[in-house]
């Protein structure tokens, strides 16, 4: 990549031969104004004011407007004489958290590569310490005949510089913010947060520019002598929300939807019947309880059926211990006739013993 500036990196005593190169690119197809009637390019030529005659780049000179409207001219030897100990240094003040830095401060981006084999080490050292520290640098440079502020951190192996606005630069949000005051309750909350989590995260690698790729085709196929122009769909713009909640519930399931969880989203974006007051039946009959089973005859047929079942059941296990105890009877009496049998005939069979005198 070619470097557009030069310098060195000024950390401490330490002193860092570096090279500045663009960090990012623009994609954005850019349009040449032509003559409508015959295609020409229409050019712009710079006119003096005073005399109407075209001036070459050679005499074009920079000045300062003032309120009166009167140019206070300046060259290039008067900016030569200010101040500027930026001019070729990038000079780091201080090493401060990431955190603290505004986003809103963000501006160009730059890499910052070693320029020599002697730059290696320190450009490394620099490195490995803004790693480790997980800290930002905080850095002053000169740029395009202006001192501006810089942020370096790490990104990959590599040091990155991004151009800083100065803080005031920053506008304050006053009478941005909407005056009205607005009461947000739990349910819109909790309804926001379930969008935001079905939204899910998304790859920024996958992320691209899809008017630019429309214009890309337009011109291929305009240039091919093959387009045929259509009359383009404009979606409606959104109005004014009626209902908050309607709306985030709908966001819902259609997130869901389009990551393959119609089901899930059908089953959450049920509605819940309204319960019925205790002693109150479906008739409006107090003391009738409502049947938890919908469907009619049907559900009446089965559960007579399931009551059918129990009663035979109990009748079976009624008539299973009544024979039981019958029989228990019958064995004990012949047991006990056996007994007496037995010892009637012991009895009978014993002799008496004689008495000698």
């Amino acid at each position: 990549m070619r470097s557009i500036w030069n310098g060195a990196i000024s950390f401490g005593l330490v002193s860092i031969p570096i090279k500045l190169v663009n960090a990012t690119e623009s994609h954005s197809i850019s349009f040449r104004q032509i003559h409508v009637n015959d295609g020409g390019r229409v050019r712009y030529r710079k006119v003096c004011e005073l005399d109407g005659e075209e001036v070459p780049s050679a005499e074009i000179g920079k000045g300062y407007e003032e309120a009166d409207g009167s140019i206070v001219p300046i060259t290039d030897e008067d900016l030569a004489q200010l101040p500027l100990a930026t001019a070729k240094t990038i000079e780091i003040m201080s090493f401060v958290p990431a955190e603290e830095i505004d986003p809103l401060q963000m501006d160009a981006a730059y890499y910052l590569a070693a320029n020599g084999a002697t730059a290696a080490k320190p450009y490394t050292l620099l490195r490995e310490a803004l790693k480790r520290s997980r800290k930002v640098a905080i850095a002053k440079y000169a740029l395009r005949g202006r001192e501006r502020l810089g942020m370096l951190r790490v990104v990959d192996d590599v040091i990155a510089m991004h151009g800083l606005l100065w803080p005031d630069e920053i506008r304050a949000p006053e009478g941005v913010a909407p005056e009205a005051e607005v009461t947000v309750r739990d349910a819109e909350l909790d309804l926001a947060d379930a969008l935001m989590a079905t939204l899910g995260e998304v790859e920024m690698a996958s992320l691209h520019d899809d008017y630019r790729e429309a214009v890309e085709a337009l011109i291929v196929a305009k240039s091919g002598g093959a387009f045929e122009p259509t009359e383009a769909v404009v979606e409606p713009a959104g109005g004014q929300v009626i209902d908050l909640m309607a709306a985030l519930e709908k966001s819902v399931r259609a997130a869901k939807a389009s990551r393959g969880e119609a089901g899930e989203a059908e089953a959450e974006a049920e509605v819940t019947p309204i319960r019925r007051k205790a002693g109150t039946g479906t008739g409006g009959r107090t003391g009738a309880a409502a049947p938890k089973a919908v469907g009619g005859k049907k559900s009446t047929a089965a559960s007579a059926r399931k009551a059918a079942a129990s009663a035979e059941s109990k009748k079976k296990t009624t008539t299973g211990k009544s024979t039981a105890g019958k029989s228990s009877s019958k064995s004990t009496a012949k047991t006990a006739t056996t007994k007496k049998t037995a010892a009637a005939a012991k009895k009978t069979a014993t002799p008496r013993k004689r008495t000698s005198a």
